[in-house]
Formats: structure tokens, C-alpha cells, sequence
């Protein structure tokens, strides 16, 4: 999209601007002009009236007051006036007579200067014809040569007269003109010239916003590969320069990020896609798997994982047929636990032989997807309801500790061959996440059914952990993740049970478990070791993760408080840390390096977390 309007806007408002800038120049001169021309009229007038009167008055003293009809004829010869009239008062009328025929009242303006004493003006036009006529009156006064009340026989102040003089002011309106129009012309052509200039300012400005507009609207669309032409060598052409930075640096973060996640999802984007959408969508899918990982691992059963499994394909996918099958280890049966969103229903959309004979279930028997959208009648156990038979469908097997322990079955439309694709990646992930915490509930089932189990503290044995730890050592190795193991023992432990007795000693290592238990995952497993030592294996969990989890329970233990015998006990804790396979391969002999550890720890002083070093081994073999 062009950003034109931004070029448009600037145009429209200069010209907008100068264009008020003309108009209010040319009005401002008009009516100095007109207000010019009439003051000058006024003046020229006042000056005329001035030397008529003292020309009347001079004629009257000397006595040649009946030659005054010759003296106003050649009046309005003069250049500028067009005429030149006197008329006489009533108080002069009274003592020298009416006087000559122009001097006789003859409008209602002259009676009204005469009345109250005050000059009139007036404009008067007449086509192209503009004359000012002004009407002055003679006022009586003893004052100044000649003395008017030497001959008037009237009070002072009184109106002798007046004079209406009038004088074509056409050729002052035409120099206005003239001089405006010249002012308005030097005026518009400098606004030309800076329009101009202003043009050639805005251009570079116009240019790079439009292609920074292009390349936005591109960049929404997930194309980072727009270029900005810079310009100048200003801070606009810097802004171009800088854009086309961020847009290569997005375009290359943004395509390792998504190539990265659709890697780690097994999800191929199609051609054209929208990088920074997609890659959005990647991401939040493996945030969402995250919350929902650490979701389930809150979890009490196995029957809420599979329920939040359930209505996360209703809400979050959109899938409204599916089932979710068991893979029981004991006899292989397969059980239906949830069949489109209902807990417990029978099987719908598979042949029952499946739940008796499991080998009929081809993912069950493949550990492999099975995809009847690409692959139609592969799996002959498919047996939807004859009113659906035109449907298809993918089975996901969910891998527990190397084999099928949980089935996914989605049916829908073959025609939604895209839309199912797309969903399997995403929803892959999330069982990926479930499988492992799966797997800890089936154990921790197992368990509750065993003797596997400390009576004392109801933590894990060692037995428990001689017998699980192929699986947990196998289930490590296929996801090619590490196993932090915690060797941890009370400090000073012996002395409760030699001060406040064995019962006493009890009760601490009770309290001790039910912290140890609320300090790390339900995924992660927490065994009675031997007497007040323990040991907790961290799955899926790098060295820095089991020092900050170390260090959480130290400080736990530290803060705990054991009341016995009415005495509030407070004990400390040390902890060694060694990790597999990277301190050795060997799972015992990481529990020996662990061991090692928290002898080390012992020696530093106690209550303290510390991790093993190569070193120590050689130190503990001396020893």
C-alpha cells in the first residue's frame, strides 16, 4: 500500500496555508488602501473648507465679500475637486440675507452640519466613478486673524456655514489596485518557489515512507525480505538504512527460531508460508505444551491426565471424535478410557477384538502412526458406525519407557487431510509431554499395588529402586536426557535418637519426607536410601537444575520445625549431586559418586549442597 497521502497532506496544507496567506494579505491591503485613500480625501477636504473659510472671511473684512461667486467657481477648477458649494446659516441668513443661489441649503446632510455643528463625509460610487464629498462647517470664534465675529454679530461657537467639497478619488482606487495586485503577485510567486522547494525536501521523506509502508505490510505478511532505497544521507535515509537491518536480522532470527521449532515439533511448513506467523504459532504451542506438562505433573491419577488430554483436543483442537486406549503391561489388553470426551465408553470406532487381542491394533503392535488419510484401509481394526463409514482416521501411539502404553485414535473427514496434518505436529507435542508423566503415574500405581514402598515414611525403597531402574535408565537413554542424582543425610541425626529416643527420630524423618516429596516433580522420584539417608533422582534435569532444586530443599530442611517431647527440633541437611551419564554411565557408580559427594559436603561443615568433582573420587579411594 502507497503512502501517498502523507506527500498529499503536506501539498494540501501548504497550499491551504499560503492560499490563507494571499487572501488575508490582499484584504488587510484593500482596506489599508481604502482606509488610506479616505483619510487623504478627509485631509484634502479639511484643508479646502479651511482656505475657503478664511477666503470669505478675508473678502468680507476687505470688503469684497460680493466677488465670492468668482472665488468658488475657480474653487473647483482646482485639481481634485469636482465641486465646491457654500451654504449659508440661519443666524447669517438673519443678518446678511440669503446670499447667492449656491450658497442656499440643499440636502439634509448640509442641514445637519449646519444643526449640530459636525463634519459629514461620505463615499459615494458610481460605477467605475468613487468621489468623497465632505461637508465642513464655518464655526464662529474670536480667536486667530481674521476674527469671524468681527463682522458676524453671533455668539461664539455658533454655525456661520458650511462648505461640501467633493473629489473623484478613482485614481487612488486604481494605484491600490495597481499596488495590491503587484504585492499579491511578488507575494504568490515566492510561495511558488517555496512550494517548490518545499516539494523537493518532502520527496525523500514521501519515497521512504512509502517504502517503509510497503515493507511493514509485507513484514505483517511474513515476508522480512522488503528493502528500503535510502535516499539521503540524513536521518531519514539513516532510518531506511536502520529498518533494512532490523528486517534482515528478524528475517534470519525469525527463520532459525521456526526451523529450530518445526524440527523439534516434526512439522513442515508449506511453501509460501507466513514466517512470523507460523513461527508464532510454534512457539506458543510449545508454551501451551509447557503449561499443560506442568499441569498433569500436579495430577493426582492417571484418569485426570487423560481427562485434560481429553479436553484439550475438544477446546484447543477442535476435535470432537477421538478415543483414548490403555495398553495394560500385564495381560496386553487394550481398555477404552475415554471415547469422544466421555470417561468409561465403550468402543465405537474400533473392532472390540482390540480390547481382548491387542496384537489386532496395528499402532499398538508397530509402536508406529498409522494414517488411513494417506494410506486408505490400512488398519483393518477401523471399524467406524455404518453412518460414518466415509470417515478416517490416525491412530498416535504414546511410547512409555520403549513401548506403546496409550493409543490417540482422531477421526474425521478425509477431506480435512491438511488441517489433520497440521494438528498432529502440534498435538504431538503434547504427548511427548504426557507420555513421561504417564509413565510416572502407571509406576507410582504399580507401587500403591506393592510392597516397593518404606512403611515408616511411605517413600520408596531401595528395593523399588533395584527393581525400576532399567526402566528408568532405559526411558533416560531414548529420550537422551540426564538424571540428576541428590544422596542426602541429616546432620547430627544420631543425637535425637540418643537424647529424645527413637520415636522422636521418627517423627523428624517423617517430617523430613513430606519435604523432601513437596520440593521436586511428581515425575521425579524420592527413596528412603538407609536409615536418615536419602536419595532423590531428578529426571530430565541438567546439573544446573539439580543445584537450584538441591539448594531449595537444604533451605527447607533448615527451615523445618519438628516438635517432640514438647521440644521444637531443628535440623539441617547435607546433600552430594552427581549426574548420569555425565559423572559415569553407570547408574550405581553415579550413586557411589553422589554418595562421595555428600561426604564431601559432611567434612565442609554440613548443611551444605555439593556437587562431584573427579577429584574426590581419588580422595575417597585414598581415604
Amino acid at each position: 500500500m502507497k503512502l501517498n497521502s502523507i506527500n498529499s497532506k503536506i501539498n494540501l496544507f501548504f497550499l491551504a496555508l499560503a492560499s490563507a496567506t494571499v487572501a488575508l494579505l490582499l484584504a488587510v491591503s484593500l482596506l489599508s488602501f481604502r482606509h488610506f485613500s479616505i483619510s487623504s480625501a478627509r485631509e484634502h477636504i479639511r484643508t479646502s473648507a479651511e482656505i475657503v473659510r478664511v477666503s470669505l472671511t478675508e473678502a468680507m473684512i476687505n470688503g469684497v465679500i460680493h466677488k465670492r461667486e468668482q472665488f468658488l467657481s475657480r474653487l473647483a477648477e482646482v485639481q481634485g475637486l469636482q465641486t465646491a458649494r457654500v451654504v449659508r446659516g440661519p443666524l447669517v441668513e438673519q443678518q446678511f440675507g440669503t446670499g447667492l443661489s449656491r450658497e442656499q441649503p440643499a440636502d439634509g446632510a448640509e442641514q445637519g452640519v449646519l444643526k449640530d455643528g459636525k463634519p459629514f463625509y461620505q463615499v459615494l460610487e458610481n460605477g467605475s466613478e468613487v468621489r468623497f464629498r465632505g461637508t465642513i462647517p464655518f464655526v464662529a470664534t474670536n480667536q486667530g486673524t481674521p476674527n469671524c465675529l468681527a463682522c458676524h454679530q453671533v455668539p461664539e461657537g455658533s454655525v456661520l456655514g458650511a462648505v461640501t467639497l467633493t473629489m473623484s478619488i478613482s485614481q487612488l482606487k486604481a494605484q491600490a489596485v495597481w499596488t495590491v495586485a503587484f504585492v499579491v503577485g511578488a507575494v504568490t510567486l515566492a510561495i511558488l518557489v517555496a512550494l517548490l522547494f518545499l516539494r523537493r525536501l518532502v520527496r525523500p521523506l514521501s519515497s521512504t515512507a512509502n517504502d517503509v509502508g510497503t515493507a511493514v505490510q509485507q513484514a505483517i505478511q511474513g515476508n522480512f525480505s522488503s528493502h528500503v532505497e535510502r535516499h539521503t544521507n540524513d536521518e531519514i535515509g539513516q532510518i531506511a538504512e536502520d529498518l533494512n537491518r532490523l528486517l534482515q536480522h528478524l528475517h534470519k532470527g525469525l527463520t532459525t527460531i521456526g526451523d529450530n521449532v518445526a524440527q523439534l515439533i516434526k512439522y513442515a511448513p508449506q511453501a509460501g508460508y507466513n514466517l512470523l506467523t507460523t513461527t508464532v504459532e510454534m512457539v506458543e504451542g510449545l508454551v501451551k505444551a509447557a503449561h499443560f506438562k506442568q499441569a498433569i505433573e500436579e495430577d493426582e491419577t492417571k484418569a485426570e491426565i487423560y481427562q485434560r488430554l481429553s479436553l484439550l483436543l475438544q477446546e484447543d483442537f477442535g476435535v470432537t471424535r477421538f478415543s483414548l486406549y490403555e495398553v495394560s503391561r500385564n495381560d496386553n489388553q487394550i481398555t477404552p478410557v475415554i471415547v469422544d470426551g466421555e470417561a468409561g465408553a465403550a468402543c465405537r470406532w474400533c473392532d472390540p477384538e482390540i480390547l481382548l487381542r491387542s496384537e489386532a491394533c496395528r499402532v499398538r503392535r508397530t509402536g508406529h502412526i498409522v494414517d488411513s488419510v494417506e494410506t486408505p484401509g490400512i488398519c483393518y481394526s477401523f471399524k467406524p458406525p455404518h453412518e460414518f463409514e466415509q470417515m478416517c482416521h490416525i491412530c498416535i501411539p504414546i511410547m512409555q519407557s520403549g513401548t506403546v502404553g496409550s493409543v490417540l485414535q482422531i477421526v474425521a473427514g478425509c477431506e480435512e487431510q491438511e488441517r489433520l496434518h497440521k494438528l498432529i505436529s502440534f498435538l504431538g507435542i503434547y504427548l511427548r509431554e504426557t507420555a513421561p508423566v504417564l509413565e510416572a503415574k502407571r509406576l507410582m500405581d504399580t507401587l500403591r499395588e506393592s510392597t516397593l514402598r518404606d512403611a515408616m515414611t511411605g517413600l520408596h525403597n531401595r528395593r523399588f529402586l533395584e527393581e525400576y531402574i532399567q526402566t528408568l535408565v532405559a526411558g533416560s537413554q531414548r529420550r537422551n536426557t540426564h538424571l540428576s542424582l541428590l544422596m542426602l543425610d541429616l546432620d547430627y541425626f544420631k543425637m535425637v535418637n540418643d537424647k529424645y529416643g527413637h520415636d522422636a527420630g521418627d517423627t523428624v524423618l517423617k517430617s523430613l519426607s513430606k519435604v523432601l516429596v513437596q520440593s521436586v516433580r511428581a515425575s521425579d522420584l524420592v527413596i528412603r536410601y538407609g536409615g536418615e539417608e536419602f536419595l532423590i533422582i531428578l529426571q530430565d534435569t541438567p546439573g544446573d537444575g539439580a543445584d537450584v532444586v538441591a539448594e531449595k530443599i537444604r533451605a527447607a530442611v533448615e527451615d523445618m520445625k519438628v516438635t517432640v517431647a514438647g521440644t521444637v527440633l531443628q535440623k539441617t541437611i547435607s546433600i552430594g549431586i552427581a549426574d548420569f551419564p555425565q559423572d559415569s554411565d553407570t547408574f550405581w557408580q553415579t550413586v557411589k559418586y553422589a554418595d562421595v559427594a555428600l561426604y564431601q559436603a559432611k567434612d565442609e561443615g554440613r548443611n551444605r549442597v555439593v556437587r562431584f568433582q573427579p577429584e574426590m573420587w581419588g580422595d575417597h579411594k585414598a581415604y
